[in-house]
């Protein structure tokens, strides 16, 4: 009998050690705009293999920003758009003065200090995986 082969979202450090190892449906990063100073919200669900950017909060627009897309101004000045795009990987640098932070359900992790501020990449797995352990589980 094999090993479960369950789909989970991975964190992983540009090392290629996984920091966050989760079987939630998806994540919300966190992050304040290096130019504009203002909060981000990134909105992620897990699509089989893929991670969809489902929704994404800003209240300003600046470099990295969808200035063109379609947003609408619907919950306190806060522009809100719905892309649905697909990817099967996402890189962020996690930043000091951006602050970043990922939460899976009600737990929120630091990415600056899990990563010491260096890329991480964040994917989709569904084969059977040993993780090191100091992997945080969620």
């Amino acid at each position: 009998m094999g090993a479960p082969t369950d789909h989970r979202i991975v964190v992983e450090s540009a090392e290629g050690e996984p920091l966050i190892v989760s079987d939630a449906d998806g994540f919300v990063l966190e992050y304040t705009h290096s130019v504009e100073k203002t909060p981000v919200i990134e909105t992620y669900e897990r699509r089989g293999e893929s991670l969809v950017m489902t929704r994404m909060e800003f209240s300003s627009y600046g470099a990295g920003l969808p200035s063109t897309a379609d947003v609408n101004t619907t919950e306190n000045d806060t522009f809100v758009f719905q892309p649905n795009d697909s990817t099967e990987e996402l890189y962020v640098k996690p930043g000091r003065i951006a602050g970043h932070e990922i939460r899976f359900g009600s737990e929120t992790y630091d990415l600056v200090a899990l990563s010491d501020a260096e890329t991480v990449r964040i994917y989709v797995t569904t084969r059977p995986t040993i993780f090191h352990t100091s992997s945080v589980w969620v």
